[in-house]
């Protein structure tokens, strides 16, 4: 079974009533590397890429493990970053890869229930904007935002509207997470339980991706 048979499979309502998929030829993974993230690179290094086109849209299956065991992500294409204002792992995240839309067989991680991570499409969410509509958390609680939206911008984007933030400069990492049953997670000083969050151990955007890509590996 092909690699990209074991995705449609796996996630059977990826192709709406009536598309379907141009598949080019698998490849092993040649682009090599991203600086800073070790778990990522070894992950990617093990990696085959199937280029996949559905109605116009271009993807990449990557997908890994044994003939039995195979899992893996559907992704955007690498991103052109030169104006993007992103944290600069996610530029060079971007280099390699566009993102990623779907995942199969997946492990327990962060990831989960996203339908967004790190995509250019997660990136136009107007953060502010989300923040205006949950004003009235912090108001309820006589607070005050902490934190200057504009600062920064969403990696991923949840299945129920939930959010996780990374600041521009810096590649902090938050939760904007009203609707949640999560563990090992924080509220960030000055804000309600359940609004913005910091995930415990995990502080950054790069400690995010590498916890996550650990967990697939």
């Amino acid at each position: 079974m092909s690699d990209w048979e074991h995705f449609v499979h796996e996630v059977p309502w990826f192709l709406r009533p009536g598309e379907s998929a141009v598949v080019g030829e698998a490849q092993l993974w040649t682009r090599g590397s991203v600086d800073g993230l070790p778990e990522l690179s070894a992950l990617l290094a093990s990696t085959t890429l199937t280029p996949v086109s559905v109605g116009g849209d271009a993807y990449e299956l990557l997908a890994w493990g044994s003939s039995d065991d195979r899992r893996g992500w559907l992704c955007r294409p690498p991103h052109d970053v030169d104006s993007d204002s992103v944290a600069w792992t996610h530029k060079n995240f971007w280099r390699l890869c566009g993102g990623i839309v779907e995942r199969f067989r997946e492990p327990d991680t962060w990831w989960n229930n996203q339908n967004e991570v790190l995509t250019v499409n997660a990136t136009h969410v107007r953060v502010a904007d989300v923040l205006r509509d949950y004003a009235w958390l912090w108001e309820d609680d006589d607070l005050e935002l902490s934190i200057h939206p504009d600062e920064y911008y969403a990696v991923a984007v949840e299945a129920n509207g939930n959010l996780t933030l990374a600041h521009r400069d810096d590649g902090g990492l938050l939760l904007l997470a009203p609707d949640h049953a999560l563990v090992n997670v924080t509220p960030l000083a000055g804000s309600p339980p359940y609004s913005l969050l910091t995930i415990d151990h995990v502080p950054s955007l790069a400690d995010w991706i590498e916890v996550c890509a650990s967990a697939w590996r």
